[in-house]
Order: C-alpha cells, then sequence, then structure tokens
C-alpha cells in the first residue's frame, strides 16, 4: 500500500512536469501566420483629427452593432471619449437606404461640416479618386460633392464656404451655399495637360499628389499645371483579358524630356485667373508651393534640372510677379523638404538646410536674410513638427541621441531652452496638437511592438495610454522570438557602419552558421533603426527557425549621420554601397559562428539593385540572393531620383555604367533568384527582362518568377504568401541546406 502509493504520487508528479513542459513549449511562426491568417496584425489609433478646442480630438471608432465607424470626441486630459458626434447610421445620402462606407474624413475650419471620401482608387503610389460627401453636422445632411465623375483631393477653403477638387485633369470649386461647380480650368486631357495634381514623376519623387492649395483666406486657389506632352510615353501590358491591355502613361526617363510646370492663382470672386513667374527657364522643377500667412503672397521652392540649386520665391497672387529671396546651391544635391515655414508674424520663416553638414532649423526674415540658426551639433533634425509662437517653442525630431533612434525635442526660437520630451529608447513618431498643447507619440523599438499614447507638450508627462498592443504582445509570447541585436563594424578605412542581427533562438557560439544579409542601401535610407520590423521582422523569424542568422548594415550613403556619409555616394551610386556590403559581409564570415561559405544576400528595389551587384561585383562572397524589383541600369529610372544622384546620362555616362550590372552579368558568382511584378509602373519590369538577357547572353544559369499586373511591392494578400513561401524555399535549397555547390562558382 504505501509502495503504492509512492508510485502514485510520483506519476502525478511526472505528469505535472509534463503539463509544465508543454505549456512552457513556444510555438514557430509560420509564413500563413504572417501573410494570410493575420496572427500578428497589430492595433493603432486611427483616423485622429485634433479639435479647434485644444482640449478634444476625434478619432473613428467602429459600431460593429450597425457595421459603421462613428466619429467620437475624446477628452485629451483623460484620453476617454465625451460624445459621439457623428454616428456612422446616419450617414445615408439621398436616394440609398444604407451609409455610407467612408475611407477618410475632413473636418472644415469651423467643425459644422464633413468631407466624407469613399469607394476610393488608388491610382499610383499617392494618388487616388473617390466620390466625397458633406455632411452638415447641425442638419445631419449628407450631400454629394459632385455628379460628374470621382473626384480628386477634394479640400475645404479655410472659411469653409467652399471645397476646391479636381478631375480628369481639370479643376473644380464648389460652393457649398448652394452647391453650384466652376470649372476653373478647361484645357486638361490624360497624358499632356493635368491641372490641380501631380505628374507620375513628381508624385513618385517629390512626394505629393495633390496639386493646389487654398489661400489663407479662402479667397484664392494656387495650382499647378504640368504639360507632359513632350514627355516619353511607357506602355506596359496588363494581363487577364483575351487580348492583353495597353496602359500607357508618361514616365521621363533619365535624361528624357520632363513636363514644363507652370503655378497660376485662381481668385474665387472675379473668377481670373494669373500665372506666378518662375524665371524663363522652362527646365525646372517647382517641388513645393506653400501660402504665407499674407493671402496675397505666395511662396514657391524652384530647382534647376541637376537640384544642386534651390532658390524660395515669393510671388504677388494679384500680378504674379516674383522675387527670389532665398538661394541655396550645393555641390551634389539638396533634399526637399515639407519644413519651410512662415510665422504669424509675418516677419520671419524656418526652412532646414544641410549646409553646415547636418541638417538643421534656420530663421530668416521675410526677405531672406538669416537671422540666426536653431539647432546645431553632429545630429539631424530628421522632421520639422511645428513652432508654438505664443510660447516661443519648435518642435522638431532628432538622431542626437543615436542615428537609430528618434526623440522629440522642443526649443525656442533663438536656440535656448532645449528640452527632450520622449524617454523610452526606440523610435517616436508625432501627431501634435493644433494648440501645441498635446501630443501622440506612436512608439516602437526593435523587440517592442508599436504603442500609442497622449503625453503634454510642455514637459512629455504621460497622460494616457490609448493602445498597449496587448493582444499582439500576448500572442507573441506564444512563440518563439529571437532578439534583434545591434552591433557596429570598421570597414578598412575606418569607416563605422551600423548593423543589426537576428540569430537562431538555439543558438550555440561553437556552431557554424548561414547568413541572409538583408539590404537596401539607397541614398538617405536606413535599413538599421532602433523600430518594430513588422511583417519582415516576423519573416525573419521564421528563418531563424530554420538555422539561419539575418543580418542588415547601413552603408555609406544612407541617412541620419551627416551630409558626408550621405553624400559620398554621388554621380558614383552603387560603388562605395557595395563595397562596404562586400566589406560586412567579409566580417561576418570572419566571426566564429558563421560559415563564410554559405552567406547570402537579398533586397527590394534599391536593395534588388545592391543584391544582383553583390552576386557580380562581390567575386564569390555572396553563395546566394534574391532580387526583388530590381533597377538594373539607372538609365531605366525616372529623371528626379536618377539625375539628383548621378547628374544626367549625358553629363555622367560613367556614373550610369560602370555600377549597372547588366554590364558585370559574366561575373555572377553564386545562386540567383530574380523576381519582378510585371505592373510595376515605378521600376518597370524592363529592367528584369535586360538583366535576364544579359544573364542568358553570358551563359549564366538563375532562376526567375514574374508576377502578373503587380505593381512595385510585388505583395499584399496572396501574393505576399506566394512570394515569401517561394522565397523560403529558395534559401532553404541553397543557402541554408544546399545540396551542391552554387551554380555560378
Amino acid at each position: 500500500m504505501h509502495i503504492r502509493l509512492k508510485s502514485n504520487l510520483l506519476a502525478v508528479v511526472l505528469l505535472c512536469f509534463a503539463f509544465m513542459a508543454q505549456a512552457q513549449q513556444k510555438k514557430d511562426i509560420t509564413l500563413e501566420d504572417i501573410y494570410r491568417t493575420g496572427t500578428f496584425r497589430g492595433q493603432s489609433v486611427y483616423g485622429v483629427n485634433w479639435m479647434n478646442d485644444g482640449r478634444y480630438y476625434s478619432s473613428t471608432v467602429a459600431d460593429d452593432k450597425n457595421k459603421v465607424y462613428d466619429i467620437v470626441k475624446y477628452d485629451v486630459t483623460t484620453g476617454k471619449p465625451v460624445a459621439t458626434i457623428i454616428e456612422g447610421e446616419n450617414l445615408v445620402p439621398a436616394g440609398s437606404n444604407a451609409p455610407i462606407q467612408y475611407d477618410d474624413y475632413t473636418f472644415s475650419s469651423d467643425e459644422q461640416k464633413v468631407l466624407f471620401s469613399t469607394d476610393t482608387e488608388q491610382i499610383y503610389r499617392r494618388s487616388s479618386k473617390a466620390e466625397f460627401y458633406i455632411y452638415d453636422i447641425a442638419s445631419k445632411k449628407l450631400t454629394k460633392l459632385s455628379d460628374g465623375g470621382k473626384q480628386m483631393y477634394a479640400s475645404f477653403s479655410p472659411d469653409a464656404k467652399r471645397v476646391a477638387f479636381a478631375r480628369e485633369n481639370n479643376m473644380f470649386v464648389t460652393d457649398l451655399s448652394n452647391m453650384k461647380e466652376t470649372q476653373i480650368t478647361t484645357d486638361g486631357k490624360f497624358n499632356s495637360i493635368i491641372n490641380g495634381y501631380s505628374d507620375w514623376v513628381y508624385e513618385e519623387e517629390f512626394s505629393f499628389a495633390k496639386g493646389f492649395d487654398w489661400s489663407p483666406d479662402g479667397k484664392k486657389i494656387a495650382f499647378y499645371t504640368f504639360d507632359e506632352t513632350n514627355v516619353p510615353e511607357f506602355n506596359m501590358q496588363m494581363w487577364g483579358e483575351l487580348y492583353p491591355q495597353d496602359y500607357k502613361f508618361k514616365y521621363p526617363k533619365a535624361g528624357e524630356a520632363n513636363s514644363t510646370v507652370k503655378v497660376s492663382v485662381y481668385d474665387v470672386n472675379s473668377g481670373q485667373t494669373v500665372k506666378m513667374d518662375t524665371g524663363n527657364e522652362q527646365d525646372i522643377y517647382i517641388p513645393r508651393i506653400k501660402w504665407t500667412n499674407n493671402p496675397n503672397l505666395l511662396s514657391i521652392q524652384k530647382m534647376n534640372r541637376l537640384q544642386n540649386t534651390l532658390e524660395i520665391l515669393h510671388a504677388n497672387a494679384t500680378t504674379g510677379k516674383s522675387d527670389v529671396v532665398l538661394k541655396e546651391t550645393s555641390k551634389t544635391y539638396i533634399d526637399v523638404t515639407d519644413d519651410l515655414t512662415y510665422l504669424k508674424d509675418g516677419k520671419n520663416f524656418i526652412h532646414s538646410s544641410e549646409k553646415d553638414g547636418y541638417n538643421h532649423l534656420y530663421l530668416y526674415n521675410m526677405n531672406g536674410k538669416l537671422v540666426r540658426q536653431i539647432t546645431n551639433g553632429n545630429w539631424e533634425v530628421s522632421s520639422y513638427e511645428g513652432y508654438d509662437e505664443k510660447n516661443d517653442r519648435l518642435y522638431y525630431m532628432s538622431t542626437e541621441v543615436s542615428p537609430l533612434e528618434r526623440h522629440l525635442y522642443s526649443i525656442s526660437s533663438k536656440g535656448k531652452k532645449k528640452q527632450r520630451l520622449t524617454e523610452k529608447s526606440g523610435t517616436h513618431n508625432i501627431n501634435l496638437s493644433n494648440d501645441f498643447k498635446y501630443y501622440l507619440d506612436y512608439y516602437s523599438a526593435a523587440n517592442t511592438p508599436p504603442t500609442v499614447s497622449l503625453h503634454s507638450a510642455k514637459d512629455g508627462k504621460l497622460i494616457k495610454v490609448l493602445e498597449e498592443n496587448e493582444k499582439l504582445k500576448n500572442t507573441l509570447a506564444q512563440y518563439d522570438i529571437a532578439k534583434q541585436e545591434f552591433f557596429t563594424m570598421n570597414t578598412a578605412d575606418g569607416t563605422k557602419l551600423n548593423g543589426w542581427m537576428i540569430k537562431p533562438t538555439d543558438f550555440d557560439p561553437n556552431k557554424k552558421y548561414p547568413v541572409l544579409m538583408f539590404v537596401y542601401g539607397g541614398p538617405g535610407s536606413q535599413t538599421v533603426t532602433n523600430s518594430w520590423g513588422g511583417n519582415n521582422y516576423l519573416w525573419y523569424q521564421v528563418l531563424a527557425d530554420k538555422g539561419l542568422i539575418v543580418v542588415s548594415v547601413d552603408n555609406r550613403g544612407t541617412g541620419a549621420r551627416g551630409a558626408d556619409f550621405k553624400k559620398v555616394t554621388y554621380a558614383n551610386l552603387g560603388k562605395y554601397e557595395i563595397e562596404d556590403q562586400i566589406e560586412a559581409a567579409k566580417w561576418l564570415g570572419k566571426q566564429q559562428y558563421v560559415d563564410k561559405d554559405r552567406i547570402g544576400i537579398w533586397g527590394h528595389s534599391y536593395g534588388g539593385y545592391m543584391t544582383l551587384l553583390g552576386l557580380t561585383k562581390g567575386e564569390g562572397v555572396f553563395r546566394a540572393g534574391i532580387s526583388v524589383a530590381p533597377v538594373t541600369n539607372w538609365r531605366f529610372y525616372d529623371s528626379i531620383y536618377t539625375e539628383r544622384y548621378l547628374k544626367t546620362p549625358q553629363e555622367n555616362a560613367a556614373g550610369y555604367d560602370e555600377n549597372s550590372p547588366l554590364f558585370f552579368a559574366d561575373k555572377l558568382q553564386g545562386d540567383l533568384l530574380l523576381i519582378h511584378g510585371t505592373g510595376d509602373d515605378n521600376v518597370h519590369f524592363q529592367n528584369a527582362v535586360a538583366m535576364q538577357d544579359a544573364l542568358i547572353s553570358a551563359n549564366k544559369q538563375f532562376e526567375s518568377f514574374y508576377y502578373p499586373n503587380r505593381n512595385h511591392g510585388v505583395g499584399g494578400g496572396i501574393t505576399s504568401l506566394h512570394r515569401f513561401k517561394m522565397m523560403t524555399d529558395f534559401l532553404e535549397r541553397k543557402l541554408i541546406n544546399p545540396g551542391k555547390a552554387a551554380v555560378n562558382q
């Protein structure tokens, strides 16, 4: 009896240990978890609009019962909802029984009306068209903005009396008192004249699609006109029908004709349009327009074709006469930003520049005379957030803590009383309230999923955590997650490079592991930041589970480390970048836990270009590589981006050809998987076709895959799952468990 009790007790104890072991056993992440089921989909705070009364903001909230989104008013001081401004179920247009399903919303300046966009159609990266509706809060009446077809970039006037929009290459304005629609321009024509929005290359490289701006008093509209008649057309075939459809659009490749651009001002009362004087030179860029606080004075930024001279013009909106108030030149290029801010005193403006070697903020008077440099130091102002004139506090994000991090600071216009407002190590993105009293902090770190919190802008004090992402954190806790570790390495010439590494969770320093290097490497970019890596980070967990170390290194030419580090690649794209990646691979190969004969590389877009350079110019240091949507010769890419860094092909032919993988196809060593979408309007499928032709001519074996009609992202839905399954399989065959030597040794 006694023996039997002991035996039973032992069995119970062993069973308990078995249950504990099972409970502690972590799951492995699968590709389906990442790209299909949304297992790791995080939460955030969306649709935030700061309200005129600085104590409140609005946000969209799902009403699951009625399957609509309400607009709810929140008290900033508590973070709690205080009222429902608009119930989604009330947004029923005339002649319909169902409420609209809106994509976005905007309040008028008096917060009495709301502009809703619905049925949005994406065009390119930033452009779209939609049906817009006006909602009157007092009457609860919903009115369709126009019956003439979908509109683009509909925007309230500052006095809330009108809405301007673009449609089919022309500009329109609607008077909200009677819903009368007036057509401002009539010469718009597809692939010829564009009024009120940007052409393809401006949208992609100057980062804006809406091409008009209301004057502060709501009486005038400044707008762009692009004449792209002489810009060469690019033809993409769209597959799926019995006969493939041609899609032709204007795309200026390096050295080819650009659109001629002009800026005009339309007076809504007189109906008159006046062209602004930007000089006689036609082959220029106008990357920004912005009204000063004077409703008759328009600010225009103008650049030469090489983008090494920037002028700020002040134009009289009535006469069109303009004066150059500020001119900046560079031996390389000048980056365009949205930092230009005109102060309410009407006497000064703030502008950013890299002229002292790092991006900093400067104060000028309205004649362009420098008053003072506001920020300074061997670090970058990464973004300017705004200026509280009442309390003389400028808010900006910077890299002062580390190039890997972004933090919020405030400082006086005299460059005094600087204060760091964000504390946690990592990356902070800020949404500052209109009255500068509060900000939302969208924060993450390398091994920490995003959170959203509300803070006082005076001292950074936390008011409330709005989104902790607890569900995602709890989900991640159930899986075997490897930590992302940061490191630095020195090149042969002593240049310090930043990198990160993800090792298998069962890492043994006495074993030899294969390595996959992830690269982007383009001008001003960064892959090495202390921030949440999203789906790529989760894919690297899948690879780490398979025994692969994943590494990324930021080469020379990347951002956040000053102009010299970034601009060393000028006129010679690819040379220094790939030299650094090759050195990083060799450095990794010297680590005791790395198998130097199994180092791979992969990248997308510029990273795809770098991958091809690594396999062709790397002299065998890379065993395998995956190149997705690569540029293969910069002559194939657009004018603004390419010429900014390489000049034109006519001026710098060697800079285009000496680091084009097309001309080194015969030097390919290692296994290559080349992937591209045939519907890529950005980096054209032409790049992959040319590379494949060069490799075939050189009798080099490789693998390739094209995705019909997919754009530059080559992703979304089942496409992402399919692509990453294929990429994972390739790495298993060629890098993790290679059955034989690489095909092109």
